[in-house]
């Protein structure tokens, strides 16, 4: 298949925001695709190379594509990064180059989807002496035959930024239009609508289980059956089903029942334990972490059966307290000193439910028959593995009193599950509540800003945040890109902030810029965590836009003795600095 075909999807996706429109081109795009050529087509499409599972990366920097662009197109990096500059985005700026370029290619072949894939794949797999240079040959080879066209979606590719508004809702229902041969004609669908719906919720249960589009829409193409017949795999990870905030213990109640069953919400990473013939470690984002972790591998060895899919957290342990969340994440990227740091700060793996067991699926099976299954084959191991820590609550003052045990603790707060509810991989579907404290707001100095990207590329979109110091020295503490609104008569808008930052911009580098720290706001935030990544020595877990404070100066933000009284009134925990 030509990577102009593709392309051409990928223009027609992009200049349009309907999400009809889009799912019938994917799907007329997919009618089109051959079986040898599916497995690509479908992860290009999503902006990717590996599948979400994989913890590979492409791994390329800009730096490395202007590097490539200078070799196809004869242009000087200095040339390249001011075209950059006026464009934003690099994709459009190889774009440009590529209609511009100074080399002239004689013998270039027509791009195929498989010769960019591969290509890519070559590049991010390239580790020996001197992959940097091949890296490099390997992107300039691509735009070297590339149209102008091409060149950009290869860049955003590399870059892994595609941002042609693509969610996997859209890919899964073209999956069913392409093998159920739904229309879209004057923007109503037809052709057969209860077969279409019956065909989207096939493709849904198979995706839901396979985590693969391209696996999906080959069983698509042998019949809705085989969709409805699809099962669980180990050690294919599964989308963790995901859980609202209640506003209170009223209303938690109210949403999942009474009675239901309360656990602890740990502070600790969410793991998805897989074992068939080995066992597996995938983090919520689904990436493959086994090797960080050889503790809760051996952890896992414990379970008393034969194969599993289990879904837990994962928290550090210290003096029988249980430690901050941050104390073990720095692991999920790790290669070296593994063991130094399981010495450091051992974990406990606490088990809250399971997916698959000896064979079958249970996802199916009602929460508290789950839980029956946890505790028949989980052991009580104190500081190595256990069920989450549970019980059967029906009216608010049992909640309250179970609540205030795991907070002092030193847990995030508590789970709410209705008993009755079955497991829904990917969903916020009202089967459980999470309570936790309500944070404070606190007052901000933004002291720079990145760039957005796709529909917020001419906005600023993210902003970092700083607090004072002892001396009245601004230290950083996070990055913000959520509260604002993308139309002004919603509320504050990143346009309305971009206005207010752009002629206070001082320092210019690229995608981020630094401005004068003269932009006072509120944040909410989830909570207050340790981090080395900010020169506070802390991090505000999710800030929030709450509101602009004009009537504010430096003066009057928060200082990091703020910061530090209330990191550590938040929770009892035994709290480390690392």
């Amino acid at each position: 298949m030509r990577y102009s075909e593709l392309i051409e999807t990928y223009d027609k996706i992009e200049s349009i925001s309907g999400r009809l429109q889009k799912t019938q081109y994917v799907s007329e795009l997919l009618k089109t695709v051959k079986d040898e050529d599916i497995e690509e087509v479908m992860l290009l499409i999503q902006g990717r190379i590996f599948p979400q599972w994989d913890s590979r990366t492409i791994g390329i920097a800009s730096q490395l594509v202007l590097k490539s662009l200078a070799i196809a197109t004869g242009f000087s990096s200095s040339e390249i990064e001011a075209i950059w500059r006026q464009n934003i985005d690099l994709g459009n700026t190889a774009e440009e180059l590529i209609k511009k370029k100074k080399q002239v290619t004689l013998f270039s072949e027509p791009l195929t989807v498989r010769k960019v894939f591969d290509n890519l794949r070559k590049a991010a797999e390239a580790e020996s002496q001197g992959s940097v240079d091949k890296k490099i040959q390997l992107i300039a080879e691509l735009l070297t035959s590339a149209s102008p066209k091409e060149a950009k979606y290869i860049i955003r590719t590399t870059l892994e930024e595609l941002r042609i508004g693509l969610g996997e809702g859209t890919i899964r229902d073209a999956i069913a239009w392409s093998v159920c041969n739904a229309e879209l004609k004057e923007g109503e669908v037809i052709n057969e609508l209860n077969n279409t719906a019956e065909w989207i919720s096939a493709v849904a249960h198979a995706y839901e289980r396979l985590n693969d589009f391209a696996k999906t829409i080959k069983t698509a193409r042998k019949g809705i059956e085989e969709l409805k017949g699809i099962s669980l795999i180990p050690n294919i990870p599964v989308k963790v089903m995901l859980f609202q905030k209640a506003e209170s213990i009223e209303d938690g109640l109210k949403i999942v029942g009474a009675p239901c069953a309360i656990e602890y919400k740990y502070d600790g990473f969410r793991v998805q334990i897989h074992k068939d013939r080995e066992i597996t470690i995938f983090t919520r984002r689904l990436e493959n972490v086994t090797k960080q972790f050889p503790d809760v591998v051996n952890a896992a060895k414990q379970v008393k059966a034969d194969s599993f899919i289990l879904d837990a957290e994962v928290v550090g342990i210290s003096e029988g307290k249980y430690l901050a969340f941050q104390n073990i994440s720095t692991r999920i990227k790790r290669k070296y000193d593994i063991e130094a740091i399981i010495k450091k700060f051992p974990v406990e793996v606490n088990v809250f439910d399971i997916l698959y067991l000896d064979g079958k699926s249970l996802i199916d099976l009602p929460f508290n028959e789950r839980r029956k299954h946890i505790e028949g084959i989980i052991p009580k191991i104190k500081g190595t593995i256990q069920p989450s820590e549970q019980q059967i609550a029906s009216t608010p003052e049992e909640v309250e009193k179970f609540y205030k045990t795991s907070l002092s603790a030193g847990n995030e707060g508590i789970m709410m599950k209705n008993l009755t509810s079955v497991y829904q991989p990917g969903a916020r579907v009202g089967f459980g509540m999470k309570i936790k404290p309500t944070m404070e707001t606190l007052e901000v100095v933004i002291v720079g800003a990145e760039w957005g990207e796709g529909k917020r590329a001419e906005w600023l979109s993210s902003f970092i945040l700083a607090v004072k110091d002892e001396n009245d020295n601004l230290v950083e503490i996070g990055r913000m890109g959520t509260g604002l609104k993308e139309k002004p008569e919603e509320g504050f808008s990143f346009k309305e902030m971009t206005e207010l930052l752009k002629p206070i911009i001082t320092e210019d580098r690229g995608r981020e810029v630094r401005v004068t720290p003269n932009i006072i706001i509120e944040v909410d935030y989830e909570e207050i965590q340790q981090s080395p990544t900010y020169s506070s020595g802390f991090a505000l877990r999710f800030p929030r836009f709450v509101k602009l404070r004009e009537d504010r100066s430096t003066d009057d933000i928060a200082s990091i003795s703020d910061i530090r009284n209330m990191y550590y009134k938040q929770r009892g925990r035994n709290n480390q600095i690392f």
